[in-house]
Parts: C-alpha cells; sequence; structure tokens
C-alpha cells in the first residue's frame, strides 16, 4: 500500500472515532503517520492503537474536542511492539534505517494472569457462536485454570515451572482446536491477511523466520475473531 493511501486510510478511520469530525493527516500528522506505515505498522494495528486511545479517553468523561492523530502515536506504537512480540517480528527484519525501542515487558503475576485469562475465556464461551467442540476445549482450559488458581500464588520453584509449561501446552492446544474448526473461506482469508501484514518485513526475514512469523500471525488473527485470551505466561 503507498503511503497516501495508508495515511488516508487513518484519516478516515479517525474521522470516524471522532464521530464524523474531519482532523485532517496534514503536515507533521502526514509525517507521523507516514513513519508508521514505513516501519511496517499494519493498519489494523494502528487502529487497534487508535482504539486504545479513545477507550482512556472516554473513561475520563464527556470529550470535549475532537482527538488529533498525534495524540494516539504512544498507543499505536505499544500495540505495534505486542504484535511483534505475538509475530516474532524483531527490529533486525525492519528497515535498517528504522530506530525503535525495544518492546516492555509485562510484570504481570502468574494469579492475575490466571483470572484475567478464565475471564477471557467466559466470556468468549458466553458469547456463543464458537460452536460446540471448541466451547468443550475452552470448558476443559477454564476448569484446568480454575483448580490452577487456588494454588498458583503459592507455587515455587519446580511447582510454578510445570504450571507454566502446562499454560504453554494449553495454549497450543486451543489454538490448534480453533484453527481445525476453520472453514477453508475463513481460513485462506486469515492466511491472506497475516501475510499482508508481514509483507513490509519478508524480504529482509529468513525463510524458517517467516513461515513461523506467518503461523504466529494467523493465530493472533484467530485469538482476536474468537476472543481468545493468551493462556500462556512469560
Amino acid at each position: 500500500m503507498a503511503t497516501s493511501d495508508y495515511c488516508r486510510e487513518i484519516e478516515t478511520y479517525l474521522c470516524r472515532k471522532n464521530d464524523g469530525h474531519l482532523i485532517r493527516v496534514v503536515g507533521p500528522s502526514f509525517d507521523l503517520v507516514s513513519g508508521w506505515a514505513v516501519q511496517g505498522v499494519p493498519l489494523k494495528v494502528a487502529f487497534a492503537g487508535i482504539d486504545r486511545y479513545f477507550e482512556r479517553y472516554y473513561r475520563k468523561g464527556p470529550r470535549r474536542r475532537p482527538v488529533k492523530i498525534d495524540f494516539c502515536e504512544a498507543d499505536v506504537l505499544d500495540v505495534f511492539d505486542e504484535w511483534r512480540r505475538a509475530t516474532g517480528v524483531t527490529a533486525s527484519h525492519e528497515s535498517p534505517a528504522i530506530s525503535h525501542q525495544p518492546p516492555a515487558t509485562s510484570h504481570q503475576s502468574l494469579p492475575a494472569h490466571l483470572e484475567r485469562v478464565v475471564l477471557r475465556l467466559s466470556s468468549a464461551r458466553a458469547g456463543g457462536g464458537l460452536g460446540a467442540e471448541i466451547d468443550r476445549v475452552i470448558d476443559a482450559v477454564a476448569n484446568e485454570l480454575d483448580a490452577a488458581r487456588a494454588q498458583a500464588g503459592g507455587l515455587r520453584g519446580e511447582a510454578r515451572r510445570t504450571l507454566i509449561d502446562r499454560l504453554t501446552v494449553l495454549d497450543a492446544e486451543l489454538l490448534r482446536q480453533t484453527r481445525a474448526t476453520l472453514d477453508e473461506a475463513t481460513r485462506a482469508a486469515l492466511i491472506k491477511e497475516a501475510e499482508e501484514e508481514l509483507a513490509p518485513f519478508a524480504l529482509r526475514m529468513p525463510a524458517g523466520a517467516l513461515a513461523r512469523a506467518r503461523e504466529l500471525a494467523i493465530d493472533r488473527l484467530v485469538r482476536e475473531r474468537f476472543g481468545l485470551p493468551t493462556v500462556a505466561f512469560s
């Protein structure tokens, strides 16, 4: 996608978020958004960053003025860092001209992580539309996590490591089962979207790394589509 088209898409999305108020992406704002395009920030990732800013803005009370795209920069880059961690894209895969800070790591505790995952699984299950097989997988995972929550805070050493390893297995199984339910049209659409997201980095990635990133990008899109949390803990 040409940089001008990218900026136009961002401008259109920002207009919708601002209830129709037109905030032009020109001048320094155009330079800012063009930088996102050069870095390879996927449009959906940029949209998610804009959404994150607006959610925080809404929590402050009634809005008083339209939001400029410049205000969303930190959130867009935060979501981009999260996307890079999810797909395995690193700074070495970016253009040499780009300087980007390494992503921050999460310091969420294991008990808090388990509580969040159970809530997200329950929400996905209650939303319906996942199919009986996925509902059964979610129920099984949620039951295991409920049991783990009772002891997670007191686990140390090898016992804690064993639980964390189990979370990785459960995460992989949840994704495997969910992907197995996809019809061919949906699977093809997700593959296409993943490849489009990775396109800015593809030429600088070894074939093996690119194939791995594509699978991880598809997993991320599956999570997004079905509202599934990341069960694995790191």
